[in-house]
């Protein structure tokens, strides 16, 4: 078991289940990510640069795509919490994975151009 598995295995079987299908969209759409922990959540690099963060907290999931991320996709985002450049997906609601796949994607795309 790596640190990532060890991190989400510390939640209830729900909060797993979240966690994992965003690791898994990750892994799906950016095969060449490295996998690690960093500030104690997991994270996902590409190139020595940062993608996506993701966190489980009581009430919500956290989800870290860059300030960018969060611009680029402010209207789909409407109906959650976020901040420059986070966004919780309530614990209470449907894990939005389609629109979480397509933030990866974007700071995917956005990672080539620079």
């Amino acid at each position: 078991m790596n640190a990532v598995e060890e991190y989400i295995s510390r939640f209830d079987e729900p909060v797993q289940e979240r966690l994992y299908a965003i690791r898994r969209a990750v892994m799906e759409l950016v095969p060449d990510a490295e996998e690690r922990m960093c500030m104690g959540i997991p994270t996902y690099d590409r190139n020595g640069k940062w993608l996506v963060h993701f966190a489980a907290f009581k009430k919500h999931i956290g989800f870290y795509p860059d300030p960018d991320g969060i611009q680029a996709f402010q209207d789909k985002l409407a109906g959650y919490k976020t901040s420059k450049g986070t966004v919780q997906f309530p614990l209470d609601q449907p894990l939005p994975v389609g629109l979480i796949r397509e933030m990866i994607e974007y700071r995917a795309k956005a990672q080539k151009g620079n």
